[in-house]
Formats: C-alpha cells, sequence, structure tokens
C-alpha cells in the first residue's frame, strides 16, 4: 500500500534469513573527514592546474617572440629530450639611471651574448643538464646576412658571443648547432632588466663563497661566507670577471653556483606549486624576454612540471672542456678552442639524453683548488742550465697550465729553489701551480698582477699533475646543483 503524501516513510520490512544462510559482509563506511580531504584535494588540484593554465596562457602574449630557426637547414638530427639554448644579453634599455650607476651598467652596450648556456632537460624530466659555452670561444660562423649592414658574410673565425651581434639569434642559434651538433629546440634570451626581476620577485637567491669577492668592475663587494643576493647585486655576481685570475671561467662557475641557488630557491619556496607565486615569477622573466614562437604555454606548463620534480642534486653543471687557453686569431684576437675530442663526447651525451656525470677511476693527480686552466703563468730560468726553462714552461702547459709559451732568461742565474711569485690576491691559484711543482717556494710580491711567474732553480726535477675538479664527477668536470649551492 503506497504512503499517503506527508506522512512519514515505513522502514522498509527485513525479510526473515533463512536458517543456516551466511551473514552478507560488513559495510564499513569511509571516516567522513578522509572523503572531504580527497574532495578538497581534487578542487585544489584541479583549480590549481586550471588557474596554472589561464595564468600562463594570458602572460603567453606578453613574449616578444623572435624566429631563429627561419629558413634553417641541414639541422642536426633530434634526439630525445628538449634543449633550450638559453642566452643572457647586455641590454639595459629599462633599468632605471640610477640602478645603472649603482651596479656599474653606464656603458654602452655591446649588443652581445654575455652568457651562452644550453639546457637539456632530460626525456623522463627528472635532470637538467646546463652546459656553458664560454664567451670568448673560437667558432666559425656560417655563411649569413649581417643584421645590420645587410651584407653577406662567408663563414669566417669569430668569439662566439659575437654572433649575435652579427646575425642576431639567428646566426648564434645556427653557430651553436654547427659547433655542437645539438639540436636546439628552443631560444630563451634574457637580459638584465629581466634576471634582475625575477631575483627580486623570489626574494633574492642564496649563495655562498669561501672566499671575499670584490670586483671593482662591477662593484661586487661579498665578504666570505652566505649571502642572500637580490636583483643588482645578483647581477654584479654573475658578470663579475676581475675577481681573481680565473676571469670568464671563473665567472661562468659563479654563474652556474647562482643557477644552482636559484633552483634551490623555486623548488624549495612552494613558487612552481603556487600557482601566484608562480604567475608572478612567470610574469618577471617573460616581461622581458624573447622567445622562439614555438615556445609558449604547453612549453612553459611542460618545464614547470619538471621544475616540480627537480632537486639541487638532478640539476647537473660543466663548462665545454678547452683544449688551449690564448689561441690567438687574427682579427679576432685570444680566444679559447675547445678540446675537440672531449667536447665532442659531452655534446653526444647531450645527444643521447645521458647524464653528464658518469663516475670514473681515480686519478693520481693532486687535488687543488684552483684549475691549472684558470692559472696564467710567466717562466724564468734562474739557472745556467740552457732549455730549462723551456723544459718547465712545456711540462706546465701539458698539465694545463697557460703559460706564455715564451719563457725568458732571469736576471738571477743562481736559483737553487724553484720560486713560485704571485700577487697576494691570486694566492689560491699561487697555492695550486706550487703543488704542481714539488718542494718550490711561495714568495708573495705585492702589485704583480694576475700572472704568476715560475722562477726555476736547479732543484727542478718534475711538474705534478694537479685537478681541481672531483674525480667522481667524470671526465667533463660536472657538478651538481647540491655541490655548488650552500651547504
Amino acid at each position: 500500500m503506497p504512503t499517503p503524501p506527508g506522512s512519514p516513510a515505513r522502514p522498509a520490512q527485513r525479510r526473515p534469513r533463512p536458517a543456516g544462510a551466511p551473514h552478507p559482509p560488513v559495510r564499513r563506511k569511509k571516516p567522513r573527514w578522509a572523503m572531504r580531504a580527497v574532495t578538497t584535494l581534487s578542487v585544489v588540484v584541479l583549480a590549481s592546474a586550471g588557474i596554472g593554465h589561464a595564468v600562463v596562457t594570458s602572460l603567453d602574449a606578453d613574449i616578444e617572440r623572435v624566429d631563429p630557426f627561419k629558413d634553417m637547414k641541414n639541422r642536426p638530427q633530434a634526439g630525445n629530450g628538449m634543449n633550450v639554448l638559453l642566452v643572457g644579453t647586455d641590454g639595459r634599455d629599462r633599468i632605471t639611471a640610477q640602478d645603472r650607476r649603482k651596479y656599474r651598467l653606464g656603458g654602452a652596450p655591446c649588443h652581445c651574448t654575455d652568457t651562452i648556456m644550453i639546457v637539456h632537460i632530460s626525456e623522463d624530466r627528472e635532470r637538467a643538464s646546463v652546459v656553458s659555452l664560454p664567451r670568448d670561444s673560437y667558432a666559425m660562423t656560417p655563411a649569413h646576412v649581417d643584421q645590420v649592414t645587410g651584407k653577406q658574410h662567408e663563414g669566417h673565425p669569430i668569439k662566439i658571443n659575437a654572433a649575435y651581434a652579427e646575425g642576431g639569434p639567428q646566426l648564434t642559434v645556427r653557430t651553436v648547432e654547427d659547433m655542437t651538433h645539438v639540436k636546439i629546440n628552443h631560444y630563451l634570451e634574457v637580459d638584465f632588466t629581466s634576471f634582475m626581476k625575477t631575483v627580486d620577485v623570489l626574494d633574492g637567491v642564496p649563495i655562498c663563497t669561501a672566499e671575499p669577492l670584490k670586483d671593482t668592475y662591477t662593484g661586487l663587494d661579498l665578504p666570505a661566507g652566505r649571502h642572500t643576493l637580490r636583483g643588482g647585486q645578483a647581477l654584479q655576481y654573475v658578470r663579475a670577471r676581475h675577481v681573481d685570475g680565473a676571469s670568464d671561467l671563473g665567472r661562468m662557475q659563479r654563474q652556474q653556483r647562482f643557477l644552482a641557488g636559484l633552483i634551490e630557491r623555486s623548488t624549495s619556496s612552494g613558487v612552481l606549486l603556487n600557482p601566484m607565486r608562480f604567475r608572478d615569477v612567470t610574469q618577471a622573466v617573460l616581461g622581458s624576454v624573447r622567445a622562439d614562437k614555438g615556445f609558449g604555454t604547453d612549453e612553459l606548463l611542460d618545464l614547470g612540471r619538471a621544475m616540480r620534480n627537480f632537486s639541487p642534486s638532478s640539476s647537473e653543471f660543466t663548462t665545454v672542456p678547452i683544449g688551449q687557453m690564448g689561441f690567438l686569431v687574427k682579427g679576432v684576437g685570444s680566444t679559447l678552442k675547445w678540446d675537440p675530442d672531449k667536447a665532442g663526447r659531452l655534446f653526444r651525451a647531450l645527444r643521447e639524453d645521458r647524464p653528464l656525470a658518469v663516475h670514473r677511476p681515480r686519478s693520481r693527480a693532486v687535488r687543488v683548488e684552483v684549475a691549472p686552466q684558470q692559472i696564467r703563468v710567466q717562466v724564468e730560468n734562474g739557472t745556467p742550465t740552457e732549455g730549462l726553462g723551456k723544459r718547465v714552461d712545456a711540462a706546465l702547459a701539458a698539465t694545463g697550465f697557460r703559460t706564455t709559451r715564451v719563457p725568458t732568461r732571469s736576471p738571477d742565474h743562481t736559483a737553487r729553489r724553484t720560486v713560485v711569485a704571485y700577487d697576494p690576491r691570486w694566492d689560491r691559484s699561487a697555492k695550486s701551480l706550487s703543488a704542481a711543482l714539488p718542494g718550490s717556494e711561495l714568495r708573495a710580491v705585492k702589485g704583480q698582477g694576475a700572472v704568476l711567474k715560475v722562477v726555476a732553480g736547479t732543484d727542478f726535477r718534475q711538474v705534478r699533475k694537479v685537478r681541481a675538479d672531483d674525480p667522481s664527477q667524470g671526465e667533463f668536470g660536472v657538478t651538481t646543483g647540491d655541490q655548488v649551492g650552500c651547504a
């Protein structure tokens, strides 16, 4: 009989259970808090994804576009993973006059690339490999049209950072691909303005230094210890080239150290998991960045998702192996020539999406703080023995030191003990050089400058191999983000 409208529903009558029938399974109710948590989490995830996509889509329109791949032919074969050519230029048009004076940016820009890096994101999005290309690297351009004069140029030697001034992003990409045989998938160009804004939005980036850093050219003045660098000071840190005798190679190490700190700050502060913080950082970068037409919303989100899995230990940094320092080129000047064999193996590893930090057997070389490739040396023969200066110069050069290759005779020919004379500002380099000359005496000479002097004495027997990188880092001297970041 149906229940009349408005009457309370009658409880359903239970049918008697037949004798001997099994009891039905008891249904356990899920706790209400668990259901609420799952529901809330689902809403948050969906909302974050929606907001993230909407935010990036709206910012995509703010990116200034370039076409670095226009009419490019005979490009390298694509490998696994994603290769981004990250180029830092010296553009400063949008920096205030006050900040230009404060951070020593008053000079006219050369419209060159201050920094060139290949950033390789692995296919599984769990590893980032960053390879720095020294700005003074010897390079041979492909044939191209000068972007300023419109004149057709045949291939000619340059320093790699000059490719941008002659042919813009396109010639830069073509030159890098020709030299590395690595296919560049995307191009990102960052100037001083976007760099400073990004660092400030992150509330600074932590770095640490064992020695005081002072550079009168950029105004950098950091005591030893831990620091959180804001935009302008961070720019001084990554631009400094006159901190010690390491020049451009030392600067690249600091840039890698800073990038490791940037990754640490981004991943540890929840920036990439917070849609609004992600928007702020992205807006700071994209407001003054230039990118290829294919680098858009989907690529930004892919990169963001990949970085969520990154940690300092899953990012690795290295510099192209140098075969010859001070390689003189007519009309170009002193350049850095890559080691063709080691560089070839490095870029093959990128193409094959392999980690760069491959372990290898320990070397007998003595560990030192400053790599021999960063130390400039003038050799003098302090004995009557003919040819000793040439022998010492050649042995040091073979070990990697940047000798002048023109040894001289010392005014005093009675030196019994080999002496390493150095400016106190380059004391770490002097210790590394002395380690390669067993039994040598260290002698401080104030005002000597960046070039160290070796006066060979009658006690000279051999040059010992030294190295600054950890043997566990493989032949490319790779360091990971947790090694170059602050402890």
